[in-house]
């Protein structure tokens, strides 16, 4: 062989026999760092609000007025961002989104009156909603097929991580010096990684400088020109697909899907929109465990503020374990069936809503039911995320994952409303039986659109 002949064979010869880097989990653990700040930021009024309340009198009605603001805003704010983002790229949109919401997160805690919470809260809402249209599209982009849910169960407990450590912080805060303060120190964070985002995280992987070719083409599923045994044996291959038993495609209604090429086909679907009537329900009882659950424990438990931060974390720290075995179990065990898990979560959580009503008084019981009820509920949230990936191109993704999250967010923004009017009205058996109906509900819609199989 010539010295030219060798020379030319060079390069693609290093590419072909480097080490595929690992950036991409890098930017899984920034998603799980940002939003749990975020997701800190939208929580800490659940814990505030009883010594809100002392300040500002308000009924069970209007503190449940409150509460929702955010959601609503939150929910107005998912299309407009998916459009935004499908057009403008997530770096921008996220990175400015993300010091809104810490800069609203603040002003929370110097306001003087109702109405001044009302602005801010809903601020603090329009703010927040392009950061999981932001972080869906990260996660489309950056993860190949078979670690999209991992992926999204990474960032869907990042949500619920935040709710872990605000009542005890908040707690502390609280006994230190008063409700204002849990909002401006939690400003503060936002802000510094919201510029080690935008330094860091690139619109795709073939943009960063931090990611070779090899990872490069795991993650596309490419296959690099030259390939030698050396190679093949240093290079980190997709696991094999696990075949799906065919009782659960049939349960699931698995089927091979025309990918969703334009908008109008979207807003069209009824597999979109039936996933996001399913979230509806399921994250309309999450938020109202996150909203009213603190308040609970003081009114009617009689817990001490401490043993209340301490219980009030419980549900959040089984959904973090509920989102990551969700999402590895989908990817690793279901042969990347969505549905399996979000029936699961629908109809379990519809017990655990019953054993509440008959809940314990001791913290410690009290704290292992509620532990066990994030779980349940937090194991299909991921497969909400990836779901639309079956169904679209990268190009219509961020709306079919805008309109399934802002079918969520409508059901996040109405139930902590619905809970206040029936306290006002009814007690807390109404509330409970309430949110287990919604989660039959959900069931009974899943059955209803197809999984779709993909290559």
């Amino acid at each position: 062989m010539s010295q030219s002949t060798v020379q030319a064979a060079s390069p693609s010869s290093a590419t072909s026999l480097a080490r595929p880097t690992r950036f991409r989990w890098v930017v899984a653990g920034l998603i799980f760092l940002i939003y749990t700040i975020a997701a800190a930021d939208r929580a800490n009024i659940g814990v505030a609000l009883p010594f809100i309340r002392k300040e500002f009198a308000m009924s069970n009605t209007q503190a449940g007025a409150l509460l929702s603001l955010f959601l609503f805003a939150y929910a107005l704010a998912q299309l407009p961002a998916g459009f935004a983002t499908s057009r403008f790229g997530v770096r921008r949109i996220f990175t400015g989104a993300m010091m809104l919401t810490s800069v609203f997160t603040g002003l929370i805690g110097t306001t003087s009156s109702v109405i001044g919470l009302k602005i801010y809260r809903f601020a603090l809402g329009l703010a927040e909603g392009p950061l999981p249209v932001g972080i869906a599209a990260t996660i489309n982009n950056w993860f190949p097929p078979h670690e999209k849910g991992t992926a999204a169960g990474i960032f869907l407990s990042s949500v619920k991580f935040g709710p872990v450590i605000v009542p005890p912080l908040c707690a502390v805060i609280i006994a230190l010096w008063g409700w204002r303060e849990i909002f401006i120190v939690f400003a503060v964070p936002g802000i510094l990684f919201s510029v080690i985002w935008y330094i860091l995280v690139t619109e795709h992987p073939s943009q960063s400088a931090r990611v070779n070719q090899a990872e490069l083409d795991y993650i596309t599923g490419a296959t690099p020109a030259a390939t030698t045994t050396t190679a093949a044996a240093t290079a980190t291959p997709a696991p094999a697909r696990r075949a799906a038993p065919a009782w659960l495609d049939t349960l699931v209604r698995a089927r091979r899907i025309t990918p969703l090429t334009d908008n109008k086909s979207v807003f069209r679907s009824w597999n979109v929109l039936g996933c996001a009537l399913g979230y509806c329900f399921q994250l309309g009882i999450s938020n109202v465990l996150l909203a009213w659950i603190p308040t609970y424990l003081l009114s009617v438990k009689k817990f001490s503020v401490m043993n209340m931060g301490f219980v009030a974390a419980a549900p959040w720290v089984g959904a973090v374990i509920g989102n990551l075995l969700g999402g590895l179990a989908s990817d690793r065990l279901l042969a990347r069936r969505r549905k399996p898990g979000m029936m699961l979560s629908a109809l379990a959580t519809a017990g655990m809503m019953y054993a509440l009503i008959h809940s314990p008084a001791d913290p410690l019981s009290y704290g292992l039911l509620l532990f066990a009820t994030g779980v349940l509920l937090s194991f299909g949230f991921s497969a909400y995320m990836a779901y639309s990936m079956g169904l679209t191109d990268r190009k219509t993704f961020p709306i079919a994952s805008s309109v399934v999250n802002m079918g969520g967010q409508i059901g996040g923004a109405i139930a902590p409303l619905a809970t206040g009017m029936l306290l006002d009205n009814y007690g807390w058996d109404y509330v409970f039986s309430f949110m287990a109906i919604g989660s039959l509900i959900s069931f009974v819609v899943l059955l209803t659109i197809a999984e779709p199989v993909q290559d």
